[in-house]
């Protein structure tokens, strides 16, 4: 009897750790958009999946980090190109470079 006590106020401090930390308020509202969801999914999870990751502030962490790694890109190409350049005027006024012999 004292065993079936033991695992409720587990139980209890279990679902008051997951109320305090928002994790039942993310499930009902995520549960709840695909309940009023006029064409289902046939894909659960997936749905329950994409919906969990973009209510978050994280999603808004990831977008700015995708345009930031866009630029980056745009930067680097830029920049390589202007290497090429530089190298191929830097040939032009410096002489060959001859071998070292030993």
């Amino acid at each position: 009897m004292t065993s079936f006590k033991a695992a409720d106020s587990k139980r209890e401090e279990f679902r008051k750790y997951l109320e305090k930390a928002g994790v039942l308020d993310a499930l009902t509202k995520v549960l709840v958009t695909l309940y009023e969801e006029p064409e289902k999914p046939n894909n659960a999870l997936d749905f329950l999946q994409q919906h969990m990751g973009t209510t978050g502030p994280e999603s808004a962490d990831v977008e700015a980090l995708k345009l930031e790694v866009t630029e980056l890109r745009q930067k680097v190409e830029a920049l390589s190109e202007e290497n090429g350049e530089l190298k191929t005027k830097l040939q032009q006024y410096e002489p060959p470079q001859e071998e070292a012999t030993e």
